[in-house]
């Protein structure tokens, strides 16, 4: 199931606050997000209140929801035309759902999509992960701002 950002919104709000502190922003050319939770991993508010950030920074987010194939992810991405996907980890599975993600953007030509990944990943396999094609890996307490800029800043539009 896939779900628009404003139907998370209210469950991100309560735990948050309004407006969370970041302010909204058009710039025109929104860039889109793929945000992902794949696999068994059913923890996700993290995820959800980055779509919320994201969104308040002014991109469009597309939150896939829980138990997500890396196919899914892909054809999900190829519909809705995406600039990023994004991938939060809590499980310990980064690997292999990189491997696969990564294997099934190159199948469906999606070199060009940035491909990000977040959560509990130790800092000594954040190399391994980016020479698989992981762009960047952006482990637990990286503060909102650093993901925003690095979207922004690498994002082909």
């Amino acid at each position: 199931m896939i779900l628009s950002v404003d139907r998370i919104t209210p469950l991100i709000s309560k735990s948050w606050g309004k407006g969370g502190g970041i302010l909204v922003s058009d710039v025109g050319n929104k860039i889109k997000v793929l945000m992902a939770k794949v696999g068994v991993d059913t923890h996700d508010r993290g995820a959800k209140m980055l779509c919320y950030t994201l969104r308040n920074a002014g991109m469009e987010v597309i939150y896939t929801g829980l138990h997500q194939r890396a196919d899914m992810v892909v054809k999900t991405a190829l519909q809705e035309d995406v600039d990023v996907i994004g991938v939060s980890h809590l499980s310990g599975s980064h690997f292999h759902h990189a491997r696969q993600i990564i294997g099934e953007m190159k199948e469906s030509g999606l070199q060009d999509v940035l491909f990000i990944m977040g959560g509990v990943v130790p800092q000594a396999e954040v190399p391994a992960l980016k020479q698989l094609g992981v762009k960047e890996v952006f482990r637990a307490n990286t503060p909102v701002r650093e993901i925003i800029n690095y979207i922004t800043d690498n994002v082909k539009k």
